[in-house]
């Protein structure tokens, strides 16, 4: 949630502030602003309603000089989205700060501010900050020393940038709880929320660990940890590609990242199957030893990552005879838990930032867990860097909100570790072939369901009037039908709503009429004759279907019933490959009714706050 873009360096850099939140905008973008220290002193502030293009355009309006800057594109915790709740927040003309996350106690020190004589004009939690820093800077204390004396004073979490007016010399950052990365440069250094930000300055990056308090300059920087000593902390090169950033001949992100998926998959399953096994060690140096001990898999994990888990749990019984629980990160925290024997506790989060999830975690290493496994894709997050092994999807960066690739790589995650799972309790050698031959064909397969994409933006066109809509799906197919209901509210903002088919009459046939589109995902496996009685229930009430089924499936074409057809696949995978067609169809009636698909509504990327 939000974005923090910083900078101090010896050449004007609003530009690079600009650039870095149009990079950071899917993390926001209800509003955004800037705020540079002006070469004849002050500060200069802009800040405007909506995207990012807004601030481009009142800055091209009102060019903003200065070596010196901070800026922020926000996602609307406390306070209406508006001009006044934007970031930066001033106090006494003299400090400007922009935060991420969230201040627990903000009510408390907001009182006393008043107490003491503080206006405040703003909704937000983040202006409690600003003036606390500012009395410290008042009472002669140093901008580093201002900050770091606030942060003892602050419950929950953040990430903060800081300037102050009558110090040129500095930038001062700090993180807890909200991911913050530094970039190294040759006499210039930059702050912000995502590398992805600042690729077109450097490759060349600290990330900050909790607690941690950093000072940047221009000739270096200086790290404090949460003890208050100072500390090295390794610069990493980043091997994501600038151009990673932009959409090419696709007309939004989300349809790049669709079809980028057969590539995404390839390049995370490189280097972790042979010819007929998964390699060694995938997860890391003592995996073999730990997944072998592992006598029940608890996974945790927030939206789509959370029906990827859903699937991994039929993979994980059916194949490794593993109890597995799957549990909502955002309820696992408040919940008593009884933790199973010699249990692994798994974490799945494309940002590996995710704010429930890294709670759960935490959570889980105090209370009994054997050991911890990340599924992620950023090597650098702190999901990463506090679990005990890690299987790293190579998605690429990922810009659209709703997930696609990093959905599909994560299946291909869980998979490998359903086999490793399974190896270790019996799985034989020629099991194990098939489901690696499986894998190895599966980018084949998954670029013939795309070719499959005009199909579906005809049938899209039947939706664009629809209000509702009811997913269907059995077995490992109902969580696809929850993906596939998600998808479609995400980013078409038509309610949408996923049920086991066999539920359907246990109360969801009372929805069913001529209005409501039934969408059935319908592969040619075991459970397919119990779930075209499901369908025909619907047909006796007069729901229009769509039918998502694979060559082999018996079933016609007729009036009340659209099949869309896919490729021929294996039981094992078909979760994955019946994913993409749910993926287009919500695309295509998004596009057709208009709506913004790459930055929906209410919605942003990297979920950091409760």
């Amino acid at each position: 949630m939000c974005g923090i873009v910083g900078a101090i360096a010896q050449r004007p850099v609003a530009a690079i502030l600009l650039e870095g939140l149009k990079r950071l905008e899917y993390r926001g973008y209800d509003s955004a602003g800037l705020a540079v220290l002006s070469p004849t002193g002050g500060i200069c502030r802009l800040r405007t309603l909506g995207k990012v293009a807004k601030l481009v355009d009142a800055v091209a309006a009102e060019p903003i000089a200065g070596t010196l800057g901070i800026a922020h594109t926000r996602w609307a915790t406390h306070g209406e989205p508006s001009t006044h709740n934007a970031h930066p927040h001033l106090s006494g003309d003299r400090c400007a700060i922009v935060h991420n996350g969230i201040i627990e106690n903000h009510a408390t020190l907001r009182a006393e501010q008043i107490a003491a004589g503080h206006g405040f004009t703003s909704q937000t939690d983040t202006e409690v900050v600003v003036h606390a820093i500012y009395d410290e800077l008042a009472a002669g204390q140093s901008l580093t020393d201002a900050v770091r004396r606030t942060c003892g004073r602050l419950e929950g979490a953040y990430a903060l940038g800081v300037i102050d007016a009558e110090d040129p010399t500095r930038l001062v950052a700090a993180r807890q709880g909200s991911p913050l990365v530094i970039g190294v440069g040759f006499q210039e250094h930059f702050i912000a929320s995502d590398v992805f930000a600042l690729l077109p300055v450097t490759n060349r990056f600290i990330f900050l660990e909790e607690g941690d308090l950093a000072e940047l300059r221009l000739d270096g920087v200086t790290i404090w940890n949460r003890a208050g000593e100072e500390v090295q902390r390794p610069v990493r090169e980043s091997s994501v590609a600038a151009s990673s950033a932009e959409r090419g001949e696709y007309r939004h992100f989300m349809l790049k990242e669709i079809f980028e998926q057969p590539r995404a998959i390839a390049d995370t399953l490189e280097g972790r199957i042979g010819a007929e096994r998964v390699l060694p060690e995938v997860f890391g140096l003592e995996a073999e030893r730990v997944l072998s001990t592992a006598r029940a898999v608890t996974i945790v994990a927030c939206g789509t990552s959370y029906h990827a888990a859903l699937i991994a749990r039929y993979w994980i019984e059916a194949l490794a005879n593993l109890p597995c629980r799957v549990e909502v990160a955002s309820e696992y925290r408040y919940r008593k838990q009884v933790v199973p024997d010699d249990a692994l506790f798994v974490t799945i989060s494309q940002s590996g930032e995710t704010a429930d999830t890294l709670a759960a975690l935490r959570i889980a290493k105090d209370s009994g867990y054997a050991k911890t496994l990340a599924i992620c894709n950023v090597p650098e997050s702190s999901l990463v860097r506090e679990s005990d092994l890690v299987l790293l999807t190579h998605a690429g960066p990922e810009i659209g909100v709703a997930s696609t690739k990093a959905f599909t790589t994560q299946l291909v995650a869980l998979l490998l570790l359903t086999i490793s799972l399974a190896r270790s309790r019996g799985m034989d050698a020629a099991g194990e072939a098939r489901v690696v031959g499986l894998l190895r064909g599966l980018s084949a397969q998954l670029e013939e369901v795309l070719a499959i994409d005009p199909r579906i933006a005809a049938v899209a066109e039947r939706f664009v009037e629809k209000s509702h809509c009811l997913f269907l799906g059995r077995g490992e197919q109902y969580p696809i039908a929850m993906e596939g209901a998600l998808k479609l509210k995400e980013i078409s903002y038509i309610h949408a709503e996923a049920y086991p088919a066999g539920e359907l009459k246990h109360g969801p046939l009372a929805l069913i009429d001529e209005d409501m589109p039934v969408v059935a995902v319908a592969p040619n496996n075991a459970l397919l004759e119990k779930l075209k009685s499901n369908l025909e229930e619907v047909r006796a009430r007069g729901g229009q279907l769509f039918v998502f089924a694979d060559t082999q499936v018996p079933m016609q074409e007729e009036p009340g019933i659209t099949v869309i057809r896919l490729p021929e696949t294996d039981d094992l995978i078909d979760p994955i490959v019946f994913t993409i067609p749910m993926q287009l169809l919500a695309y295509h009636v998004a596009t057709l009714k208009g709506t913004d698909v790459d930055q929906p509504r209410n919605l942003a990327k990297s979920v950091t706050v409760e």
